[in-house]
């Protein structure tokens, strides 16, 4: 029997962090503020379940290629400590209570799941074919925002692009990130011949594509701020997200390649929490200055 630990250190469910507060700041655009409880947890439980399907199918997709990179030879899948069969289960089960949960938010979010989902499951095997895989899972979590603001409108309605410049945000920050990860596996991906936008271009070009995706990133969120009418709590948190950015290339100076762990997990997994944070503050100080007025 598969233990919760064992499978919970599958999917790096502590991971969720970097894509749930994006949904969260999508339903906080879509309802101006604190959504439907019922709503918000609804989001919650389709977020984490669709991030659930698309880790364990990734474990499942790359176990050979896992085996063959000493950095992730010692991963649940690989060593045995989970069976094959439990993880097509694990991936079965969360894709269902996904487009599940989406059809009892509305019609058109359950049916919109399922391209959704397509994208989520098949980002694994891009590395096979493009040096643009990294962008695969950028859009896979790029979706989030444009997902939860669907989720509390339950239609299209005016305002329906503010979400995608919040996603656009997010796919340029995750495919950012994601080129600086990469870069520990240049060896091991030239060898394999998997393609990777650092085994195809190296190192110092990736890192200076990494730094143009997370101005584009700032760029996009700043025109949510815009559009949204978000003042200066959300600025000065924007600010924050754009010095830790510039602390991830501060952290690998120099090709500091054994960094990459630190700046992935550690300082990276703020930048979403910064964000919505940021902009639930300048929500509920604009909600308080309106109801004082």
């Amino acid at each position: 029997m598969t233990s919760l630990a064992t499978t919970l250190r599958m999917i790096k469910f502590e991971h969720t962090l970097f894509a749930l507060p994006f949904a969260l700041a999508g339903a906080w655009l879509a309802a101006g503020g604190l959504p439907p409880w019922i709503d918000l947890l609804f989001i919650v439980i389709a977020a984490v379940a669709a991030r659930s399907a698309a880790m364990s199918f990734n474990r499942i997709s790359d176990r050979g290629i896992d085996s063959s990179n000493p950095r992730t030879a010692d991963r649940e899948m690989v060593t045995g400590a989970v069976p094959m069969r439990f993880a097509v289960w694990f991936t079965l089960v969360n894709s269902i209570v996904f487009v599940a949960v989406a059809f009892l938010i509305a019609p058109i979010c359950g049916w919109l799941s399922l391209p959704v989902l397509v994208v989520l499951l098949g980002y694994s095997k891009l590395k096979r074919f493009s040096w643009l895989c990294h962008m695969g899972l950028g859009l896979a979590l790029g979706l989030a925002p444009a997902g939860a603001w669907l989720a509390i409108h339950k239609e299209f309605v005016a305002g329906w692009d503010t979400p995608l410049w919040a996603g656009l945000g997010v796919l340029a920050w995750v495919t950012g990130f994601d080129l600086l990860y990469a870069i520990q596996d240049i060896d091991h991906d030239r060898r394999e011949g998997l393609f990777s936008f650092p085994a195809r271009f190296g190192a110092h070009t990736t890192r200076l594509t990494s730094m143009l995706l997370y101005a584009i990133a700032l760029g996009a969120w700043y025109v949510v701020g815009q559009r949204a009418d978000l003042g200066t709590a959300f600025l000065l948190g924007l600010l924050l997200v754009a010095a830790l950015l510039a602390f991830e290339h501060w952290l690998l100076r120099g090709g500091r390649t054994e960094r990459v762990p630190l700046v992935f997990f550690k300082v990276n997994a703020w930048v979403g929490v910064v964000f919505f944070v940021a902009l639930w503050i300048d929500m509920a100080l604009a909600e308080g200055a309106a109801n004082l007025g």
